[in-house]
């Protein structure tokens, strides 16, 4: 693996572990739903943060904790429905689109819920901007590929929370599912045998409807967004 070879090689770069520790402390929390500030503010000041090799360790961290909790949390809720209902929940993490249109009122968004504290409008969007605007670094820090495939579970997990999870898509939201398609396109670029798109994304690329998008404060529309226009311009490139 590429990524592997510049790290034991020539292309190894020097990482400070304790910096890491207390970048990743500082996004834990300083940033999120208690922080008084709005959510594209936290995100400008985050990722600026997130600087250097030590800083892209820790955005890619975020990425892969927020993915990881969000599966575990709906492995829960598939078990819980079990245990009220005896109904049999599948969760595959490459395509949840089958399980939210199944199950959406019966479960609860994970992304909103994260035991590590990570907010989707706050670190996990700042963490996805770090990756994705210094993607072409990413395979002498870390392995890319697990990476952009946590990128894409949690575009899986957003989009279907907008369709099936009850979620208000606003400006914040919508950010955040712009943001994982632009890291995902960039990460794939990077990529001398990029892996094949998940169902549940090429599923959202054969559509072209527009999704209005909300104020966070109210209810007035104030854009729209189209997923599979977005994802086929990126995706595809």
């Amino acid at each position: 693996m590429r990524w592997l070879q510049r790290l034991l090689g020539g292309g190894r770069v020097q990482l400070d572990p304790e910096r890491q520790q207390a970048l990743l402390r500082e996004a834990r929390h300083r940033y999120g739903p208690r922080a008084r500030i709005r959510f594209p503010d936290q995100v400008e000041a985050l990722t600026r943060e997130l600087d250097g090799d030590d800083g892209l360790v820790v955005a890619a961290r975020i990425v892969i904790e927020a993915a990881d909790e969000a599966h575990a949390d709906l492995l829960a809720q598939a078990q819980e429905v079990h245990r009220r209902t005896g109904r049999r929940l599948l969760v595959h993490r490459r395509n949840y689109r089958p399980l939210w249109k199944e199950a959406g009122p019966a479960l609860r968004w994970p992304l909103f819920a994260l035991p590590g504290g990570f907010h989707p409008y706050a670190q996990v969007a700042a963490a996805v901007t770090v990756v994705g605007s210094r993607a072409d670094r990413l395979d002498r820090v870390t392995d890319p590929n697990p990476l952009l495939t946590r990128v894409l579970e949690l575009l899986d997990l957003t989009t279907a929370g907008w369709e099936y999870g009850r979620v208000r898509v606003d400006t914040d939201a919508a950010a955040l599912a712009a943001r994982l398609i632009s890291t995902a396109g960039r990460v794939l670029a990077t990529m001398a045998d990029p892996p094949r798109l998940p169902p549940g994304v090429r599923e959202l690329m054969r559509r072209n409807n527009t999704v209005d998008v909300h104020d966070p404060t109210g209810p007035r529309v104030v854009g729209g967004i189209n997923l599979g226009a977005s994802m086929r311009e990126t995706l595809l490139a």
